[in-house]
């Protein structure tokens, strides 16, 4: 295994080390996380501070196993997969919690993952019929902003809480707007090879 493939795969290690945090039960166990006091109006807990940046060292390693891959010639199939799949657990566990935890819509988190599972079953159909399909610009920015609205999430939305800005919620709504837009891109730049294959 190489030294990209390591580190998508700390990534997972770090995805797992969230998932525990955000879902173990610490106050039964008599563990009590502290809150901050920012202002009168906004109250922080420790924990999502912990996780939120935990998540950014994630992301910052998604950016970093990309980086050492092609530097180093080290872009295989095997590392395409694992780098897919630890995104991929690592964005829809943190807001399927979140979700469950009252931070964020439902419908976000069930469009984001419905649409990769629509994008997913299509590339099945392709591979089936061995064909190479074309990706959707959009689905990086659709990406990008996704992330960054997680990681505000945990954050509090701090800095723009201060100032009354839900960018955090603005951002995860445009995302989630991209994912539909992307989806329904993705199928009509694709279905005519699938079709006529």
């Amino acid at each position: 295994m190489n030294l990209a493939n390591k580190i998508t795969i700390s990534r997972m290690a770090i995805t797992a080390l969230i998932i525990i945090i955000l879902l173990f039960p610490f106050e039964s166990a008599g563990i009590n996380f502290t809150n901050l006091f920012i202002n009168e109006l906004i109250v922080v807990n420790a924990k999502y501070i912990i996780v939120g940046i935990l998540f950014v060292i994630a992301l910052i390693t998604d950016y970093l196993d990309g980086y050492v891959a092609r530097k180093k010639d080290m872009v295989t199939e095997l590392g395409d997969t694992l780098d897919y799949i630890a995104d991929k657990l690592l964005i829809d566990s943190v807001l399927i919690i979140l979700s469950s935890q009252g931070f964020l819509h439902p419908f976000i988190p069930v469009i984001i993952i419905g649409r990769d599972y629509v994008a997913n079953a299509i590339r099945m159909t392709a591979l089936k019929k061995n064909i190479t399909l074309k990706s959707v610009k959009i689905d990086k920015y659709k990406n990008i902003i996704i992330k960054i609205g997680v990681a505000l999430t945990l954050f509090y939305n701090l800095p723009f809480e201060l100032f009354n800005l839900n960018i955090s919620d603005i951002l995860l709504i445009v995302g989630t707007v991209l994912s539909v837009i992307s989806c329904i891109q993705y199928y009509n730049d694709n279905r005519r090879k699938i079709i006529k294959a």
